[in-house]
């Protein structure tokens, strides 16, 4: 059983950065792909990055280029720059874990953290 927390969330102004961190209680946190989600109000969640066991990562178009995922596997922790924060990156942001490889998928995903807030003012 894996269980994830969020945090780092907040409120920023549009240019903005934050990062969320996600700490993971699994024994085997390396051998996880973890992975970032969003659910902005009335959307669907979408997602965002993921970093594979190997630490390999993918990126939503929308977020390439300002957004970086990593982990440390010593913490047991996976994290997510945010910088050039946009409005439109106001969600709830969700922490997923699945074995080995990530995907795009959210229904591939079996664990998931209670999410976190980002709000960015424009």
């Amino acid at each position: 059983q894996v269980q994830l927390g969020e945090s780092g969330g907040g409120l920023v102004q549009a240019g903005g950065s934050l990062r969320l961190s996600c700490a993971a209680t699994a024994r085997t946190f390396s051998s996880f792909a973890m992975a970032w989600f969003r659910q902005a109000p009335g959307k669907e969640r979408e997602f965002v990055a993921v970093i594979h066991w190997s630490g390999g990562t993918t990126y939503a178009d929308s977020v390439k280029g300002r957004f970086t995922i990593s982990r440390d596997n010593d913490k047991n922790t996976v994290y997510l720059q945010m910088n050039s924060l946009k409005p439109e990156d106001t969600a709830v942001y969700y922490c997923a874990a699945r074995p080995l490889i990530g995907t795009m998928t959210e229904a591939n995903y079996s664990y998931w953290g209670q999410g976190t807030q980002v709000t960015v003012s424009s």
